[in-house]
């Protein structure tokens, strides 16, 4: 049986290093999202991957973004780091905040049609108006 090369558990941590966290890859896409939300969020475009398992430790803050989700930052530098729908078992990271080597490769965007006006995507990968399908 082959190698598999992609990851299994990943971990990472915000930028001043407060905040450490890990977990085991949900095997789902890392997508880059383009709403409005995501972009206010990170400055720019959101990139994230799911994790069950989720583990952090520091002082992480959440702060409720909506009636359905919330988005974790470090309490200390204030690096963006997660995403997680209510309820959910799987917390969405930020690629940036992953420590590497992560094996990932983005797979498409999401929300396009919220996109900023300042940016194109030309990377030739799927695109998506608004969320990808199921």
């Amino acid at each position: 049986m082959p190698h598999d090369p992609r990851p299994v558990d990943l971990t990472g941590h915000c930028l001043c290093g407060a905040v450490t966290f890990g977990g085991h890859w949900a095997g789902d896409s890392l997508r880059a999202c383009h709403c409005e939300q995501c972009r206010r969020w990170s400055g720019h475009v959101w990139a994230a991957t799911g994790l069950s398992d989720f583990r952090a430790e520091g002082p992480l803050r959440w702060f409720a973004s909506s009636e359905r989700a919330e988005r974790g930052f470090c309490g200390t530098c204030g690096s963006a780091l997660f995403w997680r729908r209510r309820g959910s078992d799987l917390t969405e990271v930020a690629a940036g905040a992953l420590d590497r080597p992560t094996g990932l490769a983005l797979q498409g965007h999401i929300f396009v049609a919220d996109k900023g006006d300042y940016y194109d995507i030309a990377d030739g990968l799927p695109q998506y108006g608004q969320g990808a399908p199921e």
